[in-house]
């Protein structure tokens, strides 16, 4: 048996929409698959979290033990993104100060919930071990280090690492030519 759910299997999960060539493991947890959609040649591997409103783009991978919680604000992940392992990407939140309860078994009236959009824009790459939280906007071709702490919005084009993060240099662009080649080939070769 194959690790990860065919087409058909695809249709049964339902899904908001998913396009061609989706690879979504077998050992991924789906919550509330009706908020997700999925474009096409995406993959999704084993032990990834995927909860609430998320929509991901095409040419997306997505590693082991990532988990993304779209909360009702929602995740957008842009075309050639790549989510290494171990990722928690949150666009939802509990309060930490001690102004009201926390987790998801206390009634929402005792809790003070920080919900926010996350959008993750094309040709990001985030290393294993980020945490990225709610209303952050990780801009077109920045790039995150290890372990990274992303309590905040990226420049384009960066290069970045640390806890919390801080931009180290500018990354090359040379992405978006190699982009537009690859499209003209998919195309041809289609």
């Amino acid at each position: 048996m194959n690790s990860f759910f065919s087409k058909d299997e695809l249709k049964k999960i339902g899904l908001a929409n998913y396009g061609d060539n989706v690879l979504l493991s077998r050992k991924a947890s789906v919550y509330s698959p009706g908020e997700i959609s999925i474009g096409s040649n995406v993959r999704i591997d084993d032990f990834c979290i995927l909860s609430g409103n998320i929509a991901i783009g095409c040419y997306v991978h997505i590693a082991a033990y990532t988990a993304l919680y779209g909360g009702t604000e929602g995740i957008v992940i842009k075309d050639f993104v790549n989510i290494s392992s171990k990722n928690s990407i949150y666009a939802i939140s509990d309060d930490y100060s001690g102004s009201s309860m926390t987790n998801p078994i206390v009634p929402d009236k005792y809790k003070i919930v920080d919900q926010r959009k996350v959008v993750i824009e094309k040709h990001v790459i985030i290393g294993t071990g980020c945490v990225i939280l709610p209303g952050i906007t990780l801009k077109e071709g920045s790039a995150f280090g290890a372990m990274s702490f992303i309590n905040r919005s990226s420049d384009p084009w960066s290069i970045n690492a640390g806890i919390p993060f801080k931009k180290i240099k500018s990354r090359c662009q040379n992405i978006l030519k190699l982009e537009i080649e690859f499209l003209r080939d998919q195309e041809f070769y289609g």
